[in-house]
């Protein structure tokens, strides 16, 4: 283990709550952001259709 002397600084029983804690505390505020940011996240999980507005590509005919 590369890092295996932080537990020498920072007991285990404290460190892992820690280290665990701040993973999920970062991965709800980015789901909240994702949440807050765009209208068809929140849509899509009330089960609503989300419709796509984006625009066919246009494809020029092929020269021969």
């Amino acid at each position: 283990m590369n890092q295996g002397r932080i537990w020498t600084v920072v007991s285990p029983t404290v460190g892992l709550p820690l280290l665990l804690g701040s993973v999920a505390a970062i991965a709800f505020a980015v789901h909240f952001a994702v949440l807050e940011s765009t209208t068809w996240v929140s849509a899509f999980m009330n089960g609503k259709p989300v419709a796509t507005s984006a625009p066919a590509p246009a494809i020029a005919p092929a020269k021969k």
